[in-house]
């Protein structure tokens, strides 16, 4: 870590600190800051969590997550803790933007930033630094952390089970590429230090509501094209079919796995359409480079096989820009579709 033993220097008395993530936090944003905020608390510091939105309810069973503070609910509250703090972890998002309304303050804050990340291509805003690209999420780089202060016991079983829900998610339960030895070696520790693995999981995987099976339902049986020709299938979600599932924030988590898990499909991407633009996830196998379609056409980016991008045009006229843009990316798509089947 870049400037660690300053860091743990300034550590070493009471600070005021502030823990913030990505907008539409998933179980690897909420379960890095909430480890990172129980860790903290237990060192002395005066600490807040706060996320620039909501997050899916299925995330609502981590140790302390009722304390965290919701930005666009309670923004004077949390733009005051933002001027008062000593210092701002900056947890799983690299680019200022990603924060939502929250990057003015933050960033005009002169709170020193620490940031804590896997995500490619890093703005590199942080004097203290975490950012290992090749790290399966930012809960295990939040693991690696806490043990570099090499306090026995930091680890307890709430911390644990925060870290726990943002590994299992995004190395998509142990089996994207991602998974090193590492990986398997903290969860063996986190199993010793008491985690029960079976509930997290089914917290977040076995808790759907009824309306979100049937969007999904729905999802596959009539919004799902297949273009087997270019290995790729899509998902397209108007704001009137998710009005109709009555969808809730995290609904839609997931589904673009599906169109990914067919046999033959090589590229997969889900678009959601909202008020004002429409929001795109792209998952891949093999190296299809899906951070750069999302770089290069929607405004976005992240790995190589997940990421994501918005477009702030109409939601048809998106699925035509991404079906235009597919030939750009044939020998790519063919040569996957050979070394993954």
């Amino acid at each position: 870590m870049r400037n660690f033993s300053l860091l743990k220097d300034e550590l070493s008395t009471p600070r005021k600190i502030v823990v913030t993530t990505h907008a539409r936090p998933d179980a690897d944003a909420l379960g890095s800051s909430l480890a990172i905020y129980q860790f903290l608390r237990k060192k002395g510091h005066d600490v807040q969590v706060i996320t620039p939105t909501d997050y899916p309810d299925f995330l609502k069973w981590m140790q302390y997550e009722q304390d965290v503070i919701i930005y666009t609910d309670q923004k004077e509250q949390a733009n005051e803790l933002i001027q008062k703090a000593d210092f701002i972890f900056c947890l799983d998002f690299s680019g200022k933007n990603r924060i939502g309304e929250m990057e003015e303050p933050v960033f005009k804050s002169n709170a020193e930033k620490i940031l804590i990340d896997h995500h490619l291509d890093a703005d590199r805003f942080a004097k203290f630094e975490l950012w290992v690209d090749t790290a399966s999420s930012t809960c295990e780089l939040v693991f690696d952390f806490i043990k570099m202060f090499q306090e026995p016991d930091a680890i307890d079983v709430g911390i644990g089970e925060c870290i726990y829900a943002g590994m299992v998610t995004d190395t998509g339960s142990f089996r994207f590429a991602s998974t090193s030895k590492a990986v398997h070696l903290i969860v063996a520790e986190l199993l010793e230090v008491g985690i029960n693995h079976s509930k997290v999981h089914q917290l977040i995987y076995d808790n759907n509501t009824e309306c979100r099976l049937r969007l999904l339902g729905h999802a596959l049986s009539e919004k799902m094209t297949i273009l087997e020709d270019q290995h790729t299938a899509f998902i397209s979600l108007s704001k009137d079919d998710l009005k109709r599932f009555n969808a809730k924030n995290g609904d839609t988590e997931g589904v673009v796995n599906y169109a990914l898990s067919m046999e033959g499909i090589v590229f997969a991407a889900l678009f959601k359409e909202a008020d004002d633009m429409v929001k795109i996830s792209f998952r891949s196998k093999g190296d299809f480079p899906a951070n750069l379609v999302a770089k290069n056409h929607f405004n976005g980016g992240g790995h190589r096989n997940a990421a994501g991008g918005r477009s702030d045009v109409s939601l048809s006229d998106t699925l035509e820009l991404f079906q235009s843009i597919l030939p750009e990316f044939k020998s790519d798509l063919e040569r996957n579709y050979a070394e993954t089947h």
